[in-house]
């Protein structure tokens, strides 16, 4: 199978779950792009690919920004971005997936092994500017921006609206700033007009009918959704690692 239908395929399920969760796409794509496409090429298309259904979801699904939830975690992606971006040539891309992949796979199945853990009320704005600043440096790293904002929104307790409403517009934020970046740095050029093409033509329509999933879920389902969402990117985080070490 060619390239570009690989691309098409993880961009139509990528953009389905996305729809339905609010992030996530990063993930799900990488989960399939990363057994044969080129890492140069798969990570800049999803950060692409995840902005691009972004921009869907916030056509789609307007939940108001949160003015008072979001600007702290706005605020912290815009000192981890740039930290992201430095340390881009350095990391070790298997260590990070597999201390992440396993935080992922421990901490989000004991939340839902667990009906009701208590709440994260302590820490303030500046617990959540430290979990943004966290999402800031995973965006250039690997587009998993959502990840720390969605895990910390549900310890945090976030109705169903309110985590919608911070990890959507966090995430348009944050990816809208790293695609710039990575248009600076020469990660995107026109050299991808076609990959971009396939990637935004491919997610299209999964991402609204994901959207309209989304409308008519429960906060259970919701949360449950997120958490599966997350240890499925744990696993495929670490799979990812251990193959390549292996």
């Amino acid at each position: 199978m060619s390239d570009i239908w690989i691309l098409a395929i993880g961009a139509a399920i990528a953009g389905l779950v996305q729809g339905i969760s609010g992030f996530a796409f990063a993930m799900v794509a990488m989960s399939i792009w990363v057994w044969t496409l080129d890492p140069i090429l798969a990570a800049p298309m999803a950060v692409f690919g995840g902005w691009f259904g972004q921009v869907i979801s916030a056509i789609r699904i307007r939940r108001g920004l949160q003015i008072h939830l979001l600007w702290p975690y706005v605020l912290g992606a815009a000192i981890g971005i740039p930290i992201g971006q430095q340390l881009l040539p350095y990391l070790n891309p298997n260590q990070f997936k597999l201390v992440l992949g396993s935080l992922l796979v421990i901490c989000c199945s004991a939340m839902l092994a667990t009906a009701r853990l208590p709440h994260i009320t302590h820490g303030g704005k500046v617990a959540d500017a430290g979990v943004g600043l966290l999402g800031g440096v995973m965006a250039p790293l690997s587009g998993f921006s959502g990840l720390a904002p969605a895990l910390w929104a549900s310890l945090r307790g976030y109705n169903k609206d309110e985590h919608r409403a911070v990890l959507q517009n966090f995430n348009l934020i944050v990816l809208s700033a790293t695609v710039a970046s990575n248009v600076y740095y020469g990660r995107l050029n026109r050299s991808h007009t076609t990959q971009m093409a396939v990637v935004a033509g491919a997610l299209v329509l999964p991402a609204i009918w994901g959207s309209k999933i989304y409308v008519g879920m429960s906060a259970v389902a919701f949360r449950k959704t997120v958490l599966w969402l997350l240890v499925g990117a744990g696993i495929t985080m670490l799979i990812a690692a251990l193959r390549t070490m292996l």
